[in-house]
C-alpha cells in the first residue's frame, strides 16, 4: 500500500508540474531503444520495436493525460474499438511468448534467440517441426508490427509527438485526400526521401479501398518504382500493413524468418532494405553503371530487387517460384515481355554472381564462360551486378565488403570481356544445357558427391558437346578411382577404340603402328585427376583375326614409350594456325591440310617431345582432307616453343 501511494503521488506531481518534460523524456527514451533494437530475426520483446515498452508508454501517457487505468479507457476518437481488439490480441500473444521464453532459457530473458525458438514454440502448442517453428516466428514478427503500428499512431494522437528520427523530411497526408488511390497517387508522386508521419499511417489504414487492387491502383503502384526514392514509399506501405494488398508477391514472405545464420531480418524487411541500398549505392563504379540505366531499366531493377526473395518458404526452389511471381505481377504494372524476361532471369539466378565470385576459381576460363553464357549481354551483366550488390548490402552492415566486392568486380570485368566472344559463349551454352540434363539424370543423382563435382568440372567442353549425358556419366564412372587404364574395342561396323588412361599412353607410337588405317575421327578429352579419354574411329572394319594384334599395339603404347623415326609431313605455313591468346588457360593449334599417312603420329611425337599437354583434341577427316584442332594447356611448353613447332611441321 505504501509503494502504491508513493506511485500515485509521483504521478500526481507529473500531471500537474512535469507533464511535458516526462513525455519528452519517455518518447526520446523509446526512440533510442527502437534504434538499438529494430524488428529482426532475434527481436527484443521488451525494448525493441513493437515491444512491451511501446505499449507501456501508451498506458503511462493515458494515465498522465487522462487519468485512466487501462488503455481501452482512452477516448474512442483516439483508440477505435477494432484497433484496440487487434492490438490487445497481439500484446497477449507476445506476453505468452515471453513467459515461454523465460521457461526455455531458465532465466529472465527478453530476446527471442534463434536457438530458443523450437522450445518456446513447443511450450505454446506448436508441433516440433521446422514448418511449425517457421509459422511461430512469422506470427511473432507480425504481432510486433501490429503493436508498433498502433502505438506509433496512438502516441502521436495523445501527445502530438512522434517516434521519428527527423533525419529526413516528414510526410503528412493532404487533408483533401479521401480515397485509397488518391493516397497512393500522393505517395507515388514523392520525389524526395521521407519518413511517414503517424497521421499518414492512420490515413492509410482507415481509408476505404476495393476488395482487390484494380488496374488503376496498379497504375499508381507502378509509378512508385519510377521514383528516385521508392524505398521510402514501400516502407510506408509496410508500416501501414498494406504490402499484401499492394505488392501481393510479398504476401507470404513478409514476416518469414530466415534461419540460415546469414540473414539478419525476416524476408519482408530484408527486401525493403535491399531496395534502400539500391537507391543509396556506395560503390562508385556500380553507381556509374546504375546511373546510365534509363528510367524503365531503373524501375525494372528496383522491382526485381524488391521481389527477388518472394518465392521463399515454398517446397520448390525459391528462385524459380520468385521468377513466376514476378512475371505475373510485373505484367500488372505494365512492364513489357522483354522486360519481364530479363526480370525472370535475374530473379532465377539472383544468387549466382555472389556464389561464383566467392566459391569458384575466377582464374578458370570455364568458370567465366559459364557465368557469361547466362548473362550474355552487357545489360544483363550490369543488372545482375546491381542486384547482387543490393541483395548482399541488404543483409547487414559489412556483408558486402572490400574483399568480396573485389571478387565480384573481377567476375564482372572478366565476363564483360568473355561475352564478346560469340563462338565460345555458344559452345559453353551447349555445355551448360548438357550439364543440366546430366544433373537431372537419376544415375548421376545417386553418384558420390565428389564424382558429381568431378563430372561437372571436366575441363574438356568437347566431351559435353559431342556425347550424351549417359555416355558422359559412363565414362566418368569408369574413370572414378581408376588404377591404370580401361580399353574397349568395337569392330561391328567399323573399328572404334576407346581408351581411358591415368598414366602414359604413347599416342604417337599407337598412331604410327595403325597408319595404314584411315582415321575419320579422334577425340581426346581431359577428365579429372590426370585421366584422359580417347575415342578413335577408323574408316574400316578389320578382320577379327587382327584384333589380338591391335590389342598388343595398345598394350605397348600404354606400358612404354618408343623412339620413332617418322617422315616429315607436307604442311604449308598457311595450313597451320597457332594462337597462344586463344584463352586464359589454353593455346590453340589447328592443321587443315590434305590427309597424309603418319600426320597425326608426327604431330603427337612433337607434343610428346616438348612435354605439351592436350586438354582437348578434335580430329576430323573427310574427302582426303584433315581438320585437326588441339586445345593445349598453357604450361609454357607450347607457347615458348611455337617457332620450333612451326619449323618441325612446315619444313
Amino acid at each position: 500500500k505504501y509503494l502504491l501511494a508513493e506511485l500515485e503521488n509521483e504521478l500526481t506531481k507529473i500531471r500537474h508540474y512535469n507533464q511535458e518534460e516526462f513525455i519528452d523524456d519517455k518518447i526520446e527514451e523509446l526512440k533510442n531503444l527502437h534504434k538499438r533494437f529494430p524488428i529482426s530475426m532475434e527481436p527484443n520483446l521488451k525494448d525493441g520495436e513493437g515491444g512491451f515498452r511501446s505499449a507501456n508508454l501508451v498506458y503511462w501517457l493515458g494515465n498522465i493525460l487522462y487519468n485512466i487505468n487501462k488503455i481501452n479507457q482512452l477516448p474512442k476518437e483516439i483508440i477505435a474499438q477494432n484497433e484496440y481488439i487487434e492490438f490487445h490480441k497481439a500484446l497477449n500473444f507476445l506476453f505468452s511468448v515471453r513467459s515461454a521464453l523465460h521457461l526455455a532459457s531458465g532465466k529472465k530473458e527478453d530476446v527471442l534467440r534463434l536457438e530458443l525458438i523450437p522450445q518456446v514454440a513447443q511450450y505454446l502448442g506448436y508441433k516440433r517441426s521446422y514448418k511449425e517453428q517457421m509459422k511461430f516466428a512469422q506470427k511473432v514478427s507480425h504481432q510486433l508490427k501490429v503493436v508498433k503500428l498502433y502505438t506509433t499512431i496512438w502516441i502521436n494522437e495523445l501527445t502530438n509527438k512522434d517516434l521519428l528520427t527527423h533525419n529526413l523530411p516528414v510526410l503528412k497526408p493532404k487533408l483533401e485526400i479521401n480515397s485509397f488511390r488518391d493516397l497512393l497517387e500522393f505517395l507515388s508522386s514523392q520525389t524526395e526521401e521521407f519518413e511517414a508521419h503517424p497521421t499518414l499511417l492512420k490515413a492509410l489504414i482507415n481509408v476505404s479501398k476495393p476488395y482487390r487492387a484494380t488496374p488503376r491502383i496498379y497504375d499508381s503502384i507502378s509509378k512508385i518504382f519510377f521514383q528516385a526514392h521508392s524505398a521510402s514509399i514501400v516502407k510506408t506501405l509496410l508500416d501501414a500493413h498494406l504490402i499484401s494488398y499492394t505488392i501481393s508477391p510479398l504476401k507470404k514472405v513478409l514476416n518469414l524468418p530466415q534461419f540460415d545464420g546469414y540473414h539478419q531480418y525476416p524476408v519482408g524487411i530484408h527486401s525493403i532494405k535491399c531496395l534502400y541500398e539500391l537507391e543509396h549505392i556506395k560503390d562508385i563504379k556500380l553507381k556509374e553503371i546504375f546511373d546510365k540505366l534509363n528510367n524503365r531499366e531503373k524501375a525494372l531493377i528496383k522491382l526485381v530487387v524488391l521481389l527477388h526473395d518472394s518465392g521463399k518458404g515454398r517446397e520448390r526452389d525459391h528462385s524459380l517460384v520468385g521468377a513466376d511471381l514476378f512475371s505475373v505481377y510485373a505484367k500488372k504494372l505494365n512492364f513489357n515481355k522483354d522486360e519481364i524476361k530479363i526480370g525472370r532471369k535475374l530473379i532465377h539466378y539472383h544468387t549466382h554472381m555472389s556464389k561464383v565470385a566467392q566459391k569458384e576459381d575466377l582464374n578458370s576460363e570455364q568458370t567465366i564462360l559459364k557465368f557469361a553464357s547466362i548473362f550474355n549481354t552487357q545489360k544483363l551483366l550490369d543488372l545482375i551486378y546491381i542486384l547482387t550488390y543490393s541483395d548482399m548490402s541488404g543483409v547487414g552492415i559489412g556483408v558486402y565488403n572490400d574483399f568480396n566486392s573485389r571478387l565480384i568486380q573481377t567476375l564482372y570485368n572478366q565476363a564483360s570481356i568473355a561475352i564478346k566472344d560469340d563462338k565460345k559463349i555458344y559452345h559453353i551454352s551447349r555445355r551448360l544445357k548438357k550439364e543440366k540434363s546430366i544433373k537431372q539424370n537419376e544415375i548421376f543423382q545417386k553418384l558420390p558427391k565428389l564424382l558429381q563435382k568431378n563430372i561437372l568440372t571436366i575441363p574438356s567442353t568437347l566431351l559435353f558437346i559431342k556425347y550424351t549425358p549417359q555416355k558422359i556419366i559412363d565414362i566418368a564412372q569408369k574413370s572414378y578411382k581408376l588404377d591404370d587404364y580401361i580399353i574397349h574395342i568395337n569392330n561391328s561396323n567399323f573399328l572404334t577404340i576407346e581408351i581411358i588412361r591415368k598414366n602414359n599412353f604413347d599416342l604417337s607410337y599407337f598412331l604410327h603402328k595403325l597408319r595404314k588405317l584411315d582415321i575419320v575421327n579422334m577425340d581426346i578429352c581431359k577428365l579429372f585427376n590426370g585421366i584422359k579419354y580417347f575415342n578413335i574411329e577408323f574408316n574400316d572394319k578389320i578382320d577379327n583375326s587382327e584384333l589380338p594384334l591391335i590389342e598388343d599395339i595398345i598394350y605397348n603404347a600404354l606400358n612404354s614409350t618408343h623412339k620413332l623415326e617418322l617422315p616429315t609431313p607436307n604442311i604449308k605455313d598457311i595450313q597451320l594456325e597457332i594462337d597462344c591468346n586463344h584463352s586464359q588457360e589454353h593455346a590453340m593449334m589447328r592443321v587443315i591440310s590434305k590427309n597424309q599417312k603418319g600426320l597425326l603420329s608426327y604431330i603427337m611425337s612433337i607434343f610428346d617431345n616438348n612435354g605439351i599437354d592436350i586438354t582437348s583434341a578434335k580430329i576430323y577427316t573427310k574427302s582426303g582432307k584433315v581438320d585437326d584442332l588441339f586445345l593445349i594447356e598453357k604450361n609454357g611448353n607450347f607457347c615458348n616453343n611455337t617457332n620450333l613447332i612451326k619449323k618441325e611441321l612446315t619444313e
